[in-house]
C-alpha cells in the first residue's frame, strides 16, 4: 500500500524549476517509492545498491550519463560524487527543469559534492518516516506547525478524533519506517535486526573505519538510551570504551545518515547563563525503542523511557511537519544554568514560540512556568504551546493553548 506524502507536492513543484532534485533521509523511508510514485512513464531508473552500475558511475561519470538519459532518478547517488561534475554539464547543456531526480542516504557527505558541483542547480529537500498526518492519510493537509491561536484553529478544524494513549505508544513503539506502519502483521524485531546489520554493512563501513562492529553496535544502544537527553560526549565514551574523538566522530556518522538529531540550544550574547550543550534525538522512535529493548508498547509506555519517548516522537513529528513542506526548521530549546528550561523554541524572523511537551492529558500553567524567563532573550516571545494527551485544543491562559498530539 502506498501513502501520499507530504512532500509530493513541494517535490512536483521543485522539478518544475530545477534541474535536480536531491532527495535525502534515512534507509527505507520512502525516498524511492515517493520518486517513482511521481515519476512519469518515461523516466528511467537506476539504483547505485548495483555494483555495475556503482562502477561505470564512479569511474567513468559521462558514459554512465550516456547510458541513462534524462529525465533519470538515479538512487543512493552518495555511492557516487563523481556524478555531481558530470550532471553540472549535461545539466548546463540542456538548461531545462526537471532532468534528474536523485535519492541519497548520507546527507552530510552529499552536501558537499552538490555545494561544490550543483550550486544553485538543485533542490535539497528531505525525507524521513512517516509523520502522524501521512498514516492517517492526511499528508497534503500537514502544514509546518507554529502555535499561533489561528493554525491551531484551523487544525481543530481538520482534527475531530483524539488520539488515546494506548495508540500513541503503540505508534511510538513501531516506529514511523513505512512498512512498519503499513504491514501490521511485520515482526517489529525481524525488520530492526535486519535495518540495523544493513545499515551498519552498508553505510557505517563506508563513512569510518570501524574495527569493531559491535562496538558501534554498542554506541548506538547507548545513544538511543539517551534520547531527548543534554549531549554528554565524556560519559557516552566512557559507557561504550572508546574515547571522546571517536564518540563524536560516530555521533557525526548516525547524523548523516538522518538516524538521529541534534537540538541546539537558543543562544544570544544578551545572557551568559545559557546552556550551548545540544540535546540528542532519535529521529525514529521505533528503531530507539528496539534499540533500547522494550518488548511491548505496554512496557514502553509504564517505563523509565516513556516521558523521554514521547517528547523524541513530538520533536520528530514537528521536524516532519517542516522539512515535509520543504521548509528548514529553526527549532531550539531554551536551558539556563538555573535549571530552567523550555522544551523547544519555533523560531520565525524575531519571534520565538514557546512549547512543552507533556505526556498529560490534564496540562496546566504550571507547566509553562519557565515561559517567563524568555522576555529577557530580547525577541518578541509569540503564543505558546504545550502539546498532550488533550482531546481538544483548550487556552490555559491568553497566552498559551493546550495542543493535542493528534492535531501535528
Amino acid at each position: 500500500m502506498q501513502l501520499a506524502r507530504t512532500l509530493q507536492n513541494t517535490l512536483q513543484t521543485a522539478g518544475k524549476h530545477f534541474p535536480v532534485v536531491l532527495v535525502t533521509g534515512p534507509r527505507q523511508v520512502g525516498k524511492t517509492t515517493l520518486l517513482q510514485m511521481l515519476a512519469q512513464p518515461h523516466w528511467q531508473y537506476v539504483s547505485l545498491d548495483d555494483l555495475d552500475q556503482r562502477t561505470l558511475a564512479q569511474t567513468d561519470p559521462a558514459l554512465f550519463l550516456q547510458s541513462h538519459s534524462a529525465p533519470l532518478i538515479i538512487d543512493e547517488i552518495q555511492y557516487a560524487p563523481q556524478l555531481f561534475a558530470a550532471l553540472k554539464l549535461v545539466v548546463d547543456e540542456a538548461k531545462k527543469p526537471g532532468q534528474y531526480w536523485l535519492t541519497g542516504s548520507q546527507k552530510f557527505h552529499l552536501m558537499k559534492g552538490v555545494s561544490e558541483s550543483l550550486a544553485g542547480r538543485v533542490a535539497v529537500l528531505d525525507l524521513l518516516g512517516l509523520s502522524q498526518a501521512e498514516a492517517l492519510g492526511k499528508a497534503l493537509q500537514s502544514k509546518p506547525f507554529i502555535p499561533t491561536p489561528e493554525h491551531i484553529a484551523t487544525l481543530q478544524q481538520a482534527n475531530n478524533a483524539p488520539r488515546l494513549l494506548h495508540e500513541v505508544y503503540q505508534d511510538i513503539w513501531r516506529g514511523s519506517f513505512p512498512q512498519m506502519q503499513t504491514e501490521q502483521d511485520l515482526p517489529k524485531d525481524l525488520f530492526y535486526k535486519s535495518y540495523v546489520q544493513t545499515y551498519i554493512q552498508r553505510d557505517v563501513r563506508d563513512l569510518i573505519k570501524v574495527e569493531s562492529e559491535g562496538s558501534f553496535n554498542l554506541f548506538i544502544r547507548a545513544v538511543a538510551a539517551r534520547t531527548a537527553q543534554l549531549l554528554n560526549y565524556a560519559d557516552l565514551a566512557r559507557d561504550v570504551g572508546i574515547d571522546q574523538k571517536t564518540a563524536k566522530a560516530w555521533l557525526s556518522v548516525l547524523q548523516a545518515s538522518g538516524l538521529v538529531y541534534l537540538l541546539e540550544p537558543y543562544y544570544n550574547n544578551l545572557t551568559k547563563r545559557l546552556v550551548k550543550t545540544p540535546k540528542v534525538y532519535f529521529l525514529d522512535t521505533g528503531l530507539c525503542t528496539y534499540l533500547t529493548q522494550w518488548p511491548t508498547p505496554q512496557a514502553l509506555e509504564a517505563g523509565a523511557l516513556s516521558g523521554a519517548i514521547f517528547e523524541t516522537y513530538v520533536v520528530a513529528e514537528l521536524l516532519k511537519s517542516y522539512w515535509h513542506n520543504g521548509q528548514t526548521a529553526y527549532l531550539h530549546f531554551y536551558r539556563d544554568t538555573a535549571g530552567k528550561e523550555v522544551d523547544l523554541l519555533i523560531e520565525q524572523g524575531n519571534t520565538l514560540y514557546p512549547i512543552e511537551i507533556k505526556k498529560t492529558a490534564t496540562p496546566s500553567t504550571t507547566d509553562t512556568r519557565h515561559f517567563q524567563v524568555l522576555q529577557k532573550l530580547g525577541k518578541t516571545i509569540g503564543h505558546g504551546a504545550v502539546i498532550c494527551l488533550k482531546e481538544q485544543a483548550v487556552p490555559l491562559n491568553t497566552q498559551v493553548t493546550a495542543v493535542p498530539l493528534g492535531y501535528l
